[in-house]
């Protein structure tokens, strides 16, 4: 006779985490309904976990006071907006990956054959799509290497054209810049092949207009910031910042007395200071001098950017 004891009854096989989890709460194989309810269970904790996620990245970088977060770090600094969201994605990535892979087995397949087929599809598709690399690398040689951060305004130069705009999102394929149009260009990171960055987030534009003979200064000063102050309120989208105007100064080694006005303005918009604000100028100051000429409202640039090539040599 057999010993009981010796030949004790086989325990039932857990071939999934699924029938792992049933057995361990109702000490059973589960039934095809109740692997059917676990199986929608782990879709929605998957789906109800990647929206915690992104609830949390938004209440960490906008829930702050004085652009500091929760924990008292400046989060509004566009890197740390860039990099937390490829965090973010990253993990909503894993998280869908791996509760694909528990469904998966729950209808039959392994889990060690689902990852290897992964790796395998993954593998293949990066000899077939050897562009998707190029851009995931750029992507993260952008990020990393400070070539730009959301919020710049900066002028992207690739194989086909040059973009200028203002930088809204760094991405693993696309780079989304912001024209002057207001349009939303996504631009292939492996086309990028130099990125000049404006630092001082525009270009600075100097109108010098010459003061007429015998004028009383405080008045051509009053004259010409209210010319620059309409200008402003009128072409915001070129004119980023209010202009700041100096006092009458006097020219080194010259004749003759000048106001200093400084613009802020979109790259390569220059044309609006060049004609509509020296017209206007003009026009107020042949009131006093019926002489004046549009030579005597000079305008120079500084540019204040900074170039760097993503390609190699």
């Amino acid at each position: 006779m057999s010993n009981p004891i010796s030949n004790p009854p086989p325990a039932p096989l857990h071939d999934t985490a699924m029938s792992r989890i049933y057995y361990h709460f109702f000490v059973h194989e589960s039934s095809a309904g109740v692997r059917i309810l676990l199986i929608v269970a782990l879709a929605v904790l998957a789906h109800v976990t990647v929206k915690m996620v992104r609830h949390f990245s938004e209440w960490l970088l906008i829930g702050g006071h004085q652009q500091k977060g929760p924990f008292g770090v400046v989060t509004r600094k566009p890197k740390f907006i860039t990099v937390t969201r490829l965090i973010v994605g990253v993990v909503v990535f894993a998280v869908y990956f791996a509760a694909i892979g528990l469904i998966m087995q729950e209808f039959g397949f392994s889990l060690a054959t689902y990852l290897l087929s992964a790796s395998v599809v993954g593998l293949a598709i990066s000899f077939g799509s050897q562009g998707l690399v190029q851009d995931i690398v750029i992507g993260l040689t952008l990020i990393f290497w400070d070539a730009m951060s959301v919020g710049d305004i900066v002028e992207v130069s690739g194989a086909i054209n040059s973009v200028i705009g203002r930088v809204e999102e760094i991405g693993m394929r696309f780079t989304t810049v912001i024209n002057f149009h207001n349009q939303r260009v996504l631009i292939p990171n492996r086309t990028i092949g130099n990125v000049s960055r404006f630092q001082q987030g525009g270009v600075d534009a100097y109108a010098d207009p010459q003061t007429p003979a015998g004028a009383d200064p405080n008045k051509i000063v009053q004259v010409v910031e209210n010319i620059a102050t309409g200008m402003w309120a009128q072409f915001g989208a070129i004119i980023l910042t209010e202009p700041s105007v100096g006092g009458v100064e006097t020219a080194p080694g010259g004749s003759w007395n000048f106001v200093r006005v400084h613009f802020k303005i979109w790259p390569g918009q220059g044309s609006l200071i060049e004609t509509t604000f020296r017209q206007e100028v003009v026009k107020a100051m042949r009131a006093l001098d019926p002489a004046y000429a549009d030579w005597q409202v000079p305008v120079t640039y500084r540019a204040g950017a900074t170039s760097r090539n993503l390609k190699p040599h």
